[in-house]
């Protein structure tokens, strides 16, 4: 199953912003569990995405989470955010929504924005209630539109909701995807595109989430890419390319240098992982984060 069918079926001062919003979380965290630290995670904080593991109850990818070693879960429904608080871990992204066309109804669609604003209105002060750090948005499909067009129309609707998410201390976070394999039309696409909005922007709250599967697809040079970019990136997804399996010798990345690149820029925020299992789908787990503990 593909993130967007699974959309479909669900119908980052002293601190930097994503380190603040993980200090938040741990205040937001009083009368529940707390959160744990992860044991063997290395420099970087590693969660898993829910849609690849859908089949495994959500109590139960909880246990195995933190037995892994994982601080959280990503890509969560509001329903879900305290189920996974409770055992201690936290959404490290969350849909604002459940709605089938989330992924191709973005914010480079004027027609779009008094909806979407609503939406993340609504979303952010809940998500900073529930100790959720970020919250993940789109660009949407081109359906016709420059860049030039769509870029200046992203701006003038994410500028509208940046205070929000700033008075919150919840990141914003646009999901850069391929076009190529998965997502036909979608316009957000390219790293460019995405800096290119959010530097414009100019909001500590509105960021990439830079998801290394697509990027891999659409440019490739994922080292450079995300060092070069490193101000604008808060949160990563992994996937391996071809196929978006397992991070192992079947792939055409180094996961371990991609991992130890991330971590050497000082990252504070989470990386995700979002393949699809061919195997046992806790072994992999389990051999993913290892292959990124760095």
């Amino acid at each position: 199953m593909k993130r967007r069918d699974a959309v479909r079926l669900l119908g980052a001062a002293a601190l930097s912003p994503q380190a603040e919003a993980w200090a938040r979380h741990d205040t937001a965290l009083k009368g529940s569990a707390s959160p744990r630290a992860p044991r063997g995670a290395g420099r970087l904080k590693q969660s898993v995405c829910r849609w690849p593991y859908r089949q495994i109850p959500l109590p139960e990818l909880c246990r195995a989470a933190l037995d892994i070693g994982l601080g959280g879960i990503d890509l969560l429904t509001r329903d879900e955010w305290d189920q996974v608080r409770q055992c201690g871990l936290v959404c490290s992204m969350a849909y604002a929504v459940n709605r089938r066309d989330f992924i191709a109804t973005g914010f480079n669609d004027r027609a779009n924005h008094a909806m979407l604003l609503r939406e993340l209105e609504e979303a952010l002060p809940l998500a900073a209630r529930h100790g959720v750090p970020n919250i993940i948005a789109m660009f949407g499909n081109r359906r016709g539109k420059s860049d030039a067009e769509a870029i200046d129309n992203c701006v003038a609707g994410l500028n509208q909701i940046k205070g929000v998410a700033e008075a919150q201390g919840v990141t914003v976070c646009l999901e850069l995807l391929n076009s190529k394999v998965d997502h036909a039309d979608y316009q957000g696409d390219r790293t460019a595109f995405g800096v290119a909005v959010v530097k414009a922007v100019g909001s500590p709250r509105v960021r990439l989430l830079y998801d290394i599967y697509h990027m891999q697809i659409m440019e490739g040079d994922i080292i450079r890419t995300i060092r070069d970019n490193r101000d604008w990136i808060a949160h990563f997804h992994t996937g391996g390319v071809p196929g978006r399996h397992e991070l192992d010798t079947t792939q055409e990345l180094n996961w371990h240098a991609v991992a130890a690149a991330i971590a050497d820029t000082g990252f504070p925020g989470f990386v995700a992982h979002e393949f699809v299992p061919t195997r046992d789908p806790l072994t992999s787990l389990r051999e993913a984060a290892a292959v990124c503990n760095v």
